[in-house]
């Protein structure tokens, strides 16, 4: 019988799905947890389980069932110190269960990097409570990027324009984030000219770059991306040196994505995900291998002698404007008409407003035609009620 290793994913969104897909082509075994039956992994694992998993008890009663060789975050909103625990106890969390827990929140990540690692960010202040916020506003000053500490695709956040927006800013990271802790980071307004995805591979060969992609975000949530995005020497010098230096103190294998800003002769660190990263998805049109083959790759242990970049790429994502619980997503036929393009339907169980549920990618001879064309495609895209 077929030996092989078992992975269990924690989060099954349209990320792990494809994680997923790359581990079953290397023999793999999966198993896919979410908060909801029906996500995008469970729908390629071999088998699944639906829990709370903020909950300590329950997180821990599916992994000692299961026993997995592997243990693999895809979201934030988990019971980290559990992780930690079991970590401790000998099984293998993805990277390490410290840097799960360190980037599960916005605070221990932004103080790793500025105040441990001196590198260059945006200035910030955390608020627990709507006295201790407002302080801190007024001690940054206006414009202000607020962001509850624990949250994922933009949720929560919003921008802190004028003193009449602070009430209203409050309310949105209060209702954005993952866990309802009334805590908030109020960040510095970086005038940037652009802003990047870094996505760097720890592995058996050493720690490896993909080409830089740039993206564009709405109320912090990702809109379009592109690669390669184009960056000076010295700002990919600088980048790489960012990357390097927080994903070697966050420690262990896999696929990390680090956001950063460019401004001027400047880069900022912004963000690091320990997992493939939204804006990587462009790379399943642009790469040899993906981010999700390469995520797999090393989270495995086998070597990565190099990432090429093929050709120029775009993704764009299709977001529901409006909850569902039947629909369809209409216009593929004329979609996949644009040259060299293809989607990826994620096929959630109900739609949201702001929820992505497909993505168009696009190739092309320049990154300005892949982006034009995946633009193309997803204006054919639409999301109806059935």
């Amino acid at each position: 019988m077929f030996q092989t290793k078992k992975l269990l994913l924690l989060g099954s969104g349209e990320l792990g799905k494809e994680v997923l897909i790359e581990a079953q082509r290397l023999g793999v075994e999966t198993i896919a947890v979410d908060r909801y039956a029906h996500a995008p992994a469970m729908q390629v694992a071999h088998r699944s389980h639906v829990i709370d998993m903020l909950d300590a008890r329950r997180l821990r009663e599916v992994i000692e069932l299961e026993n997995p060789d592997l243990i693999v975050p895809e979201i934030e909103a988990l019971a980290t110190s559990e992780l930690v625990k079991l970590e401790e106890e000998g099984y293998r969390v993805i990277p390490t269960a410290r840097a799960a827990k360190l980037t599960m929140d916005r605070e221990g990540i932004r103080r790793l990097a500025a105040e441990k690692l001196g590198l260059l960010t945006a200035g910030y202040r955390f608020a627990e409570t709507f006295e201790e916020f407002v302080a801190a506003v007024k001690e940054i000053g206006y414009p202000c990027v607020i962001k509850p500490l624990m949250s994922s695709s933009g949720k929560g956040q919003s921008v802190c324009r004028e003193e009449g927006d602070i009430e209203k800013c409050w309310v949105i990271a209060m209702e954005g984030g993952r866990v309802q802790n009334g805590r908030v980071i109020v960040e510095e307004f970086i005038r940037f000219e652009s802003e990047i995805t870094l996505l760097t591979v720890r592995s058996v060969s050493g720690t490896s770059f993909c080409a830089p992609i740039g993206h564009v975000q709405e109320s912090g949530d990702y809109i379009e991306s592109w690669q390669p995005h184009a960056m000076t020497e010295a700002q990919i010098a600088e980048a790489k040196h960012i990357a390097q230096a927080i994903t070697d103190e966050l420690g262990g294998y896999g696929l990390f994505g680090v956001e950063l800003f460019l401004a001027e002769n400047k880069v900022y660190f912004s963000e690091v995900s320990p997992r493939p990263h939204d804006t990587g998805l462009v790379t399943l049109a642009t790469q040899n291998l993906s981010e999700f083959a390469l995520h797999v790759r090393a989270i495995l242990g086998y070597p990565i002698p190099e990432i090429l970049l093929v050709t120029p790429g775009s993704s764009r994502p299709l977001k529901a404007d409006r909850e569902l619980e039947n629909y369809s997503i209409t216009g593929l036929e004329q979609a996949l008409r644009v040259p060299n393009t293809q989607l990826r339907i994620f096929a959630k169980p109900i739609t949201k407003p702001g929820r992505r549920m497909a993505v168009a990618l696009s190739a092309g001879e320049t990154t300005e035609v892949a982006r034009m064309r995946a633009k193309q495609a997803l204006d054919c895209l639409a999301v109806e009620d059935v």
